[in-house]
């Protein structure tokens, strides 16, 4: 385990400190709000969105993953700032439907979409269908075809290229994602065969939390590239092209932000290029994490102190069940988020904690030697940078504690945006139910 110590908030949380949310005190939403809980801020929201269609080139068009926070309030704040969706399941959606998001502003992508998720697209009417497969084509093309409609489609490719940078790669080596670059020649021609099919545009996504402005850029550049390529070498013109997204968030100690200002300025030329050469042509980034991790902050309960040998634990009463990225899942090496004990500062030395949850496993770490002002019981910890795949990504079902309250904040005013489940939202779904093994 890695023994870096974080416990002030990073300054790219512009709303968001030790103190207070915006402009109201967690003790203040603490009081309302049963521990645990997440909080976001409405303003940084539209700020960090504000800011990056600032820096970045004009004329791209945004897509919100809903992966990293499916909440329909924040869902629709995206959608009326200008975002569109990108969605994953027949949950996400319906979630985008119900916020008024129009079906041209929708993609669906994910490796395994079965007929009825297929079938609610096709009857919408969304921008596209992101096909992952050969064998999808197929399949979306007799559902269409029974539907009696014609379904715009994008080809997510599997380039021979890789992502620079990328903290998770996801191109260029053999994956679930996309088809191959080698099989696209099967895959037009069988696109030629299909007549329910309609080709609107390609999605190549390299990877993600990409920190590094200049690899960004080179990715964009190599997308581009690709997709003028293709787009002569099979005399088709494309509605888009999505470019993907997989820009970081500084989350741990010594990493840099992002650099707007560098990344916009470097794309600009990249993008005249090829609007030049393709003036129908749109340019997609989907994000998700960039829109939302900064805006959220996990607010947990310190339960019990007890010193155990040389150490002292903080046991809240929140913990990987409901923050599951802050406690390591699915990491290889677990670092510290950014964590503070959260109301007015106090003066006096800092002290060293084990920050924990109630969870029956030791793996159930918040922090790790991580420097906090002196605890008590009943004191708020807060977890920043925390919008972006937490409960949603989290085990909330283990030991039964179950999803976690969230709030939404702006100025001095704050909404309930989904309740704690309770104990009979939690059973309700257990059922004793006979089921009948006849044949039909």
């Amino acid at each position: 385990m890695e023994n870096s110590v974080m416990s002030a908030f990073p300054p790219d949380s512009h709303y968001i400190n030790a103190d207070k949310i915006e402009d109201i005190p967690y003790k203040l939403l603490a009081d309302k709000v049963p521990t645990p809980f997440y909080a976001y801020s409405a303003t940084q929201i539209k700020t960090d969105f504000a800011e990056l269609k600032h820096a970045l080139p004009e004329g791209i068009d945004y897509f919100y993953s809903l992966k990293a926070n499916p909440n329909k309030s924040l869902v629709a704040l995206l959608h009326k700032a200008g975002a569109g969706c990108e969605v994953c399941s027949l949950v996400e959606l319906e979630i985008a439907l119900r916020q008024g998001v129009a079906p041209a502003e929708i993609i669906f992508v994910g490796p395994g979409k079965h007929i009825n998720e297929l079938t609610q697209c096709c009857l919408a009417g969304i921008k596209a269908v992101v096909v992952e497969s050969i064998e999808e084509m197929h399949l979306l093309n007799d559902i269409a075809s029974s539907l009696g409609v014609t379904q715009a489609i994008a080809l997510r490719i599997n380039p021979d290229f890789t992502g620079e940078k990328a903290k998770l790669v996801m191109s260029g080596k053999p994956r679930q994602f996309g088809i191959d670059e080698q099989l696209l020649p099967q895959a037009f021609a069988t696109l030629d065969q299909l007549s329910h099919l309609r080709l609107a545009g390609l999605h190549i996504y390299l990877g993600t939390r990409i920190l590094d402005w200049q690899a960004l850029a080179n990715n964009t550049q190599n997308i581009l590239a690709l997709a003028a390529t293709l787009q002569q070498t099979y005399e088709t013109a494309l509605d888009f092209v999505d470019v993907g997204g997989g820009f970081g968030v500084r989350y741990f100690d010594k990493e840099k932000a992002l650099d707007l200002a560098a990344l916009g300025q470097a794309l600009q030329p990249i993008v005249n290029d090829y609007r030049r050469a393709f003036p129908r042509c749109k340019i997609v980034i989907e994000l998700g994490r960039f829109l939302i991790a900064r805006a959220g902050i996990f607010v947990t309960r310190v339960n019990y102190l007890k010193p155990s040998r040389d150490e002292w634990f903080a046991v809240c009463d929140g913990g990987a069940n409901c923050h599951g990225s802050a406690a390591g899942i699915n990491s290889l090496i677990r670092r510290n988020f950014p964590m503070a004990r959260l109301g007015p500062a106090t003066p006096g030395e800092l002290h060293r904690y084990q920050v924990t949850g109630p969870l029956c496993t030791p793996t159930d770490l918040l922090g790790e030697n991580i420097m906090l002002a002196e605890l008590r019981s009943g004191d708020l910890i807060g977890i920043g940078h925390s919008g972006a795949y937490g409960a949603s990504a989290s085990p909330v079902g283990f030991l039964s504690f179950g999803h976690p309250a969230e709030v939404l904040v702006e100025n001095d005013q704050a909404f309930l945006i989904r309740t704690a489940d309770g104990i009979d939202a939690l059973l309700a779904p257990q059922v004793y139910q006979h089921l009948s093994l006849a044949s039909a």
